[in-house]
């Protein structure tokens, strides 16, 4: 099994992947490429047929078959490993983390627009538009009711660490990379996110990639 991922201080979705592979305790290649550069091209070529025609990372590769979405692969290996690694057993937290997941997925556009992932980056004093702030209150507000409610078995959303916090890991670096105000359980909730291992050895990757793109490294404006 082989996973193909784009730059790792950039590529969001990537990190998604990545953790969900990691999560699921099968072993995998990693193969890094540079999305926005030659080596990029070169690679979609390489894959001829199998490429996914929308170009996107990151892509899966299990003998035969290819999956090229974040939420696709982390469902797919769920079904080789059991759900249980990655979605909570209570049917209501189980519930919960499903709409949490689909939401991130398929919402957030002024957030990940305005604010791209960059964990090298840090940016001070960012003023936000209201519909980004809109989208960090919501944010805010399920990891409010989800460590309320289903989070007493550890410091991730849903107590263990699961579906939802790969799917809102890129969202703690986005957070962290502008500076963005947090109360003190969101602050303690991004903390053990930041310091889990998968997610350090992330950082440390990205803060080693020799890759710029240079749009992305400038300070948000509104």
């Amino acid at each position: 099994m082989k996973l193909i991922i784009g730059n790792k201080n950039y590529s969001s979705w990537s990190l998604r992947g990545w953790l969900a592979a990691k999560q699921s305790g099968l072993h995998f290649d990693e193969i890094t490429v540079n999305i926005s550069g030659e080596e990029w091209e070169a690679a979609k070529q390489q894959m001829g047929e199998v490429q996914p025609s929308s170009g996107k990372v990151p892509i899966l590769w299990d003998d035969e078959v290819v999956i090229w979405d974040s939420l696709a692969i982390m469902e797919y290996l769920a079904d080789k490993v059991g759900r249980d690694r990655f979605w909570p057993k209570d049917d209501a937290a189980r519930g919960m983390a499903r709409a949490m997941v689909a939401e991130m997925h398929s919402s957030y556009l002024p957030l990940r627009r305005t604010l791209p992932m960059n964990v090298r980056g840090r940016h001070e004093g960012v003023t936000v538009s209201d519909e980004v702030r809109h989208n960090i209150v919501r944010i805010l507000g399920l990891w409010a009711e989800a460590r309320a409610r289903f989070g007493q078995g550890g410091p991730f959303l849903f107590g263990t660490f699961g579906a939802a916090d790969i799917f809102y890991a890129p969202v703690i670096s986005r957070f962290v990379t502008y500076g963005v105000a947090v109360p003190g359980f969101a602050q303690a909730y991004m903390e053990a996110m930041w310091e889990h291992d998968w997610m350090q050895q992330w950082i440390a990757a990205s803060e080693d990639e020799q890759w710029v793109i240079e749009q992305w490294d400038k300070a948000p404006t509104t």
